[in-house]
């Protein structure tokens, strides 16, 4: 068999060189499907391999390599050889004409590569992301930005102060059923809670409604109740004239008292902690001249964060636990009231260690503080927590 240069007698197709009816030939098409298959890799290709072929395609590609004898079922063909028989063609034209368009699956592999990395670096920038670092925790490439993006405006919303599901989800996405069980979202939103606040991802309606209710979405207005001390706010309202026949003595607040009153103290400085021995403690130390100090019990419900909002003209100093769960808890109160951290930076963490016989709990998963970006890494190293009850009496020397 000879070798055959040279293009003779091929059918056109519009809007591409002329392929001649001999290489479109049944039994030469392998080549071609081999040929389109590596060249659509994106990389630079020198040789294809071309396997599986029966005697009648044996027959052909012998003929258009112009080889003496049949190939056999498989046969590696270098694509120079190959040009050489396409009379001025090229192997990518041809190939695309016959079989279709190539791929660039290299070029593609690369734009998804640096889609992910800045779907990653929009993530992880995120102001909710940043103010709440447990949320990265989230698998961002999975969720795809089109539901992130709903899912952290949700996020930014909680706790809801007792607002219906449907409400929440109307406000944040326009449509009520947004959050839903079984959608795509409500799956999200459950997760990122999940994450929040490190307990198992809820399974059932019922743990569902739970996890909603802890983030402050259709709950009881009347059990959902803040723990406060040294309250003496003016004005006529009801709650602001109970509080001052109170005296600053420790009480305790409704969610429904606080829906529709603001309290306006006469202090600057509030002051937040974490646990309500704390508050005790303040109580014990400072009697009836006790300052502003409210306690969030741990993680701060819809009453928490309903009253530090409602606190016109005043700064308020979070304190929490020295552990893993107390730095997502900070992170999660100070974002979203806007409180300051209050000796909760890496060297009063340290300090508190000074006396190590009293400080013997692990720290368990220890995730960012925003506020104090070499906090975490002193805690992972140290491999200690510090409860907020073991540093009560420095915090109260600042208030004295």
């Amino acid at each position: 068999m000879s070798e055959q240069a040279g293009v003779e007698g091929g059918e056109g197709v519009p809007g591409q060189v002329g392929v001649p009816e001999r290489l479109r030939a049944a039994g030469v098409r392998p080549v071609w499907r081999a040929l389109h298959e590596r060249l659509s890799s994106g990389h630079q290709v020198t040789r294809v391999k071309v396997t599986g072929l029966g005697d009648e395609e044996q027959a052909a590609v012998a003929d258009l390599l112009g080889l003496d004898r049949y190939p056999g079922p498989s046969l590696t063909i270098d694509v120079a050889r190959l040009e050489r028989v396409l009379g001025g063609l090229d192997v990518r034209t041809v190939t695309e004409t016959i079989i279709g368009p190539l791929d660039d699956r290299r070029r593609r592999r690369a734009e998804r590569h640096l889609e992910r990395e800045a779907l990653l670096e929009w993530f992880a920038t995120h102001p909710v992301v940043t103010a709440q670092p447990a949320l990265l925790a989230l698998s961002a490439i999975r969720a795809g930005r089109d539901l992130l993006e709903p899912a952290l405006a949700v996020l930014a919303a909680l706790p809801a102060s007792g607002r219906p599901l449907a409400a929440v989800a109307a406000d944040v996405t326009g449509d009520p059923h947004a959050l839903d069980d079984g959608t795509r979202l409500s799956a999200l939103v459950m997760k990122a809670l999940s994450a929040l606040y490190e307990v198992p991802p809820p399974e059932g309606a019922q743990a569902r409604r739970a996890l909603w209710e802890r983030a402050g979405v259709a709950c009881d207005a009347l059990s959902t109740t803040v723990l406060v001390a040294g309250l003496r706010p003016a004005g006529d309202g009801a709650l602001s004239r109970v509080l001052r026949i109170w005296d600053g003595q420790p009480n305790v607040i409704t969610l429904a008292q606080l829906q529709h009153e603001s309290l306006e103290l006469p202090e600057r400085d509030v002051r937040v902690v974490e646990n309500p021995t704390v508050l005790a403690l303040a109580q014990q130390r400072f009697g009836t001249s006790c300052p502003p100090i409210v306690c969030t019990s741990g993680w701060p419900n819809s009453a928490v964060i309903r009253l530090l909002r409602s606190l016109p003209g005043t700064r308020l100093h979070y304190h929490g636990d020295f552990d893993g769960e107390g730095l997502r808890i900070a992170a999660y109160t100070m974002a979203k009231t806007g409180a300051e951290p209050w000796r909760m930076s890496t060297a009063d963490y340290l300090r508190a260690l000074e006396d190590r016989s009293r400080v013997t709990l692990p720290p368990g998963r220890v995730t960012d503080a925003p506020w104090d970006p070499d906090l975490a890494p002193a805690m992972r190293a140290q491999e200690l927590a510090v409860p907020e009850e073991l540093v009560a009496q420095r915090l109260f020397d600042d208030l004295a």
